[in-house]
């Protein structure tokens, strides 16, 4: 003996209602994604000073030299894993 429970009848209206509600929640949410995506891949500002531009170069070049240390490190390990394949 299952106790199913009467089946909830849907209009048209409420469904076309229902994607009004959603196509409007995603286009807000497209909205703020568009505006943190801005905002995270936005130039940087001009230096103001001399230290700024210095620092900032700085800054830039210790990134790459990491980058470049990391990928060297990579590289040794799968190197390694396949030689040990053998």
């Amino acid at each position: 003996m299952s106790a199913q429970t009467p089946a909830q009848k849907i209009t048209l209206e409420e469904i076309a209602e229902r994607k009004k509600k959603l196509l409007n929640e995603i286009h807000v949410q497209k909205k703020a994604m568009t505006a943190t995506t801005r905002e995270i891949f936005a130039p940087l500002a001009p230096a103001t000073n001399k230290a700024d531009a210095i620092m900032r170069s700085f800054n830039t070049g210790m990134a790459i030299f990491d980058g470049v240390v990391m990928g060297i490190k990579i590289m040794r390990k799968i190197r390694a894993y396949f030689r040990n394949m053998r």
